[in-house]
């Protein structure tokens, strides 16, 4: 069949748009420089791995997991037609994490290859996982100025091998929302460049082998959410500025040599879900009594420092916490019945080796979500208030040993229903029956004083009769 040049003229028009339709569409590729530097990055990485072999293909099309893509528009001028599409590597993450997201995983001799911080200028996330683990890898101290400006999350996780002091590491990350270095063995004090970077919203920088004083400034850090500088070795006095870290949900310092005084300012954190101060060196200044200010927290955990004084009434508006921890801070009086009345979401309290005296609140008895109470080591006294149920739900979570003076019921059967340490606590003493109180000893004691006794409450029933 012949066709007609009108028809002819018809199909080149529409191949034409075809192949103008396709060629548009394609997806653009990683550059080969690019492309080479992610080879090598992950050879440095696991060189015991053939990356190019398993995959010879564009990164950006089929990379391992942890290498993520992105697209980018340039524009020469201002007009549509001049714009053009580029691709860059925009994450790189490292260390096996799960099954469900196997990033390319480490080995001993893994080490951090330099031309991440030259070849990626799109950079957003760079993480490490369990990569620095034997083979001593020092933190990059000539980071260049250039690197850096996109940077939104430079996380890396128990990397013990990783040794250097923390300011090798912060660039100019104007962009830097998430610094995330726990478990590594970064030493040093935190530089003063930290308080710069005003776009971050979480600070972790715990199990490391930072010190010094908190002398990065944090007023500009207005957006900061979680600052956790936990199981360092950070000393002095805690600034009153932190109580200007309006948006903060966690805080925790704890595991550390502070001191002094726990400041007032922070009971302006009114955001503030979670805070640890616990195991460091502050004074005889009591339990916080701005706490009370706190309504939005939820844990609370001021053990091994010696607060002193007694548990303040500061519970009505702390309704919402789950955990309160005041282990070891020389507490001493009463535990009051308003914690157990206002704390009905309490899941764990530790008012342990302390000084504490009285009863055991019953209201503690009723508290229906509770995993763990201990007050062991304390002067308590008196019956405890809990059930066989509710000592068999908690188990051994139950503590109340070191408390010579509490007993228990015998509702508790010895070793078949008293889990933990309730089961160690000595039975309550029955109540002695009264005497009659109108008889004297003498005459309950005689024969003749019995029949005495007798005609009494004879002549009084007849009284009682007659009336």
């Amino acid at each position: 069949m012949t066709l007609s040049s009108s028809s002819m003229r018809t199909l080149v028009f529409f191949t034409t748009l075809l192949s103008f339709l396709v060629g548009s569409n394609q997806q653009p590729f990683l550059s080969s420089l690019e492309q080479d530097s992610v080879y090598q990055v992950l050879d440095s990485v696991n060189p015991t791995i053939h990356w190019r072999s398993l995959f010879p293909d564009d990164l950006c099309s089929s990379p391992p997991h942890g290498v993520v893509c992105d697209y980018f528009t340039i524009s020469a001028n201002d007009t549509v037609s001049s714009q053009t599409e580029t691709v860059h590597i925009t994450e790189l993450s490292f260390g096996y994490v799960s099954d469900y997201s196997p990033n390319p995983p480490c080995n001993a001799n893994s080490t951090l290859n330099p031309l991440i911080f030259t070849s990626f200028k799109h950079l957003r996330k760079l993480f490490f996982y369990k990569c620095f683990t034997e083979k001593q890898v020092p933190v990059p101290d000539n980071i260049p100025a250039s690197f850096g400006s996109s940077l939104e999350e430079l996380v890396f996780i128990d990397n013990p091998s990783f040794v250097g002091p923390l300011g090798g590491i912060i660039g100019s990350f104007t962009n830097l929302r998430r610094l995330v270095l726990t478990g590594n063995g970064v030493y040093g004090g935190i530089p003063d460049k930290v308080g710069d970077l005003v776009g971050l919203e979480e600070i972790t920088l715990s199990r490391n082998k930072l010190s010094g004083g908190f002398s990065f400034s944090l007023d500009k850090l207005k957006k900061l959410r979680i600052l956790d500088l936990s199981q360092n070795q950070f000393d002095g006095n805690v600034p009153e500025e932190m109580g200007n870290l309006t948006n903060l949900l966690k805080l925790d310092l704890s595991s550390n040599v502070c001191s002094g005084k726990i400041p007032e300012s922070l009971g302006h954190l009114k955001s503030l879900e979670f805070m640890d101060l616990s195991f460091n060196g502050f004074g005889n200044f009591g339990v916080p009594t701005f706490l009370a200010e706190m309504d939005k927290l939820r844990e609370v955990y001021l053990s091994g420092n010696f607060l002193g004084g007694e548990i303040p009434e500061i519970w009505e508006s702390l309704g919402g916490i789950v955990g309160i921890g005041l282990s070891g801070t020389g507490l001493v009086g009463k535990i009051p019945a308003s914690m157990g009345i206002h704390l009905k979401k309490l899941s764990y309290l530790s008012l342990d080796n302390n000084k504490l005296q009285g009863n055991v609140p019953e209201e503690f008895g009723v508290l229906e979500f509770v995993g763990e109470i201990n007050l062991e080591n304390n002067n308590l006294s008196g019956r405890v208030p809990f059930s066989a149920k509710f000592s068999t739900k908690v188990g051994e979570k139950l503590k109340l040993k070191g408390n010579p003076d509490l007993c228990i019921d015998e509702k508790f059967s010895i070793g078949k229903n008293a889990s933990g340490s309730i089961g160690q606590l000595k039975l309550c003493k029955k109540p002695d029956n009264p005497k009659a109180a109108m008889f004297s000893d003498a005459t309950a004691a005689s024969p003749s004083g019995l029949v005495v006794a007798s005609h009494m409450l004879m002549f009084l029933g007849f009284l009682v009769f007659f009336a």
